[in-house]
């Protein structure tokens, strides 16, 4: 089944956050109403921009798989410049381990494989994707540091938390990709 889209976007082979910046890019040159195709490799995109549009105020639609491409359905819904909210309780990286020693958990929202192949050794894993059905593993008023690979997802995933009244959630930024302690492998 072929669906009519006004715009394709290939994002195949990129990894989070390029799905976003690019899909990001591609919503502003769209008018209110108008369908975005997102194809893409990246198994972590079908939370990544389901939780970004939600976030931004657009609508996604869904997905679909062909092989090993993803293709997600983006509705526009504003003509105006969208103004993306970003979490305002951030912690940086070099902070993390001193505050999680404090009885603080370590969320690591990435995708299982991501998390299996290096993680912050005691972080729980939740990928973003699993997050709203999930919750209920955490504590409302336990101090949660979420990550994830880059900081966006993490930002998503904070929101997420205190939107659904937990009190104590920071973003750490940049994310794994620049952390230099120990990880551990479950693999």
């Amino acid at each position: 089944m072929s669906l009519k889209v006004d715009f394709t976007l290939d994002a195949k082979g990129l990894a989070c956050p390029m799905p976003i910046v690019k899909t990001k890019k591609a919503m502003n040159n769209l008018i209110d109403g108008q369908i975005l195709e997102v194809e893409a490799t990246d198994k972590g995109s079908k939370a990544d921009l389901a939780a970004w549009s939600e976030s931004v105020g657009h609508q996604y639609i869904g997905a679909t798989e062909e092989g090993d491409v993803l293709k997600h359905y983006i509705r526009k819904c504003s003509n105006d410049e969208i103004v993306e909210n970003l979490y305002d309780h951030i912690i940086q990286l070099e902070e993390l381990s001193a505050k999680a020693i404090d009885g603080g958990i370590i969320l690591d929202v990435r995708e299982a494989a991501e998390y299996a192949f290096g993680h912050i050794e005691g972080a729980k894993s939740i990928p973003i994707g699993e997050l709203e059905v999930r919750m209920n593993e955490l504590e409302k008023d336990q101090a949660i540091y979420v990550i994830c690979r880059t900081g966006k997802r993490s930002d998503l995933a904070a929101q997420k938390l205190m939107n659904s009244g937990f009190t104590k959630v920071w973003n750490v930024i940049p994310g794994m990709t620049q952390w230099t302690g120990e990880v551990k492998k479950s693999i």
